[in-house]
């Protein structure tokens, strides 16, 4: 390298290199003397307001959310006497109800009981309902938020939670 200092390295810029001691931190142009408002202490008081009225302030087993994205399904909804993970509802938020698709439960078969009082008839009261052979009809429900499926609907329009996020209420 003619007529130059072979120690230096050429540089892209010709300026000078900034100290790190002058640059300004973010935390320098905050003002940490006013303290910033992340929480409201009066919104859970609106919010709890809000849901109530929803319910018209009846109680209710727990508030149902969907697993995935955690939106609210339903405010008022009973939970099952034997499937304590299992919910249903009258009236939901958030859902969609796949009308295209329809599930069955399969029907158990039971074994014919011995009648023991011969004269118990069709007048007697004892007799069972006629149900459909192939069982009841179920409809999907998704959160409409995710699409994500959460559970289904019965043919009396009562939706059936069981993949849901209870809370408590």
């Amino acid at each position: 390298m003619e007529g130059g200092n072979p120690d230096k390295q050429p540089m892209d810029s010709e300026t000078e290199p900034t100290n790190p001691h002058d640059l300004v931190s973010s935390d320098d142009e905050i003002d940490y003397s006013v303290e910033p408002e992340f929480y409201d202490p009066q919104l859970d008081d609106v919010d709890e307001l809000w849901v109530n009225k929803q319910r018209k302030s009846q109680t209710s087993d727990a508030v149902l959310s969907c697993p995935a994205c955690f939106t609210t399904l339903c405010l008022d909804c009973q939970r099952h006497e034997k499937y304590v993970t299992q919910y249903r509802a009258m009236f939901v938020r958030n859902c969609t109800v796949k009308t295209d698709q329809i599930l069955r439960e399969e029907k158990k078969r039971k074994k014919p009981k011995r009648k023991r009082n011969t004269n118990a008839g069709p007048e007697s009261g004892l007799s069972e309902p006629k149900e459909d052979a192939r069982g009841p009809i179920y409809r999907p429900v998704c959160c409409s938020v995710c699409s994500t499926e959460v559970g289904v609907l019965d043919d009396e329009e009562v939706y059936h939670f069981f993949d849901v996020i209870p809370s408590n209420s």
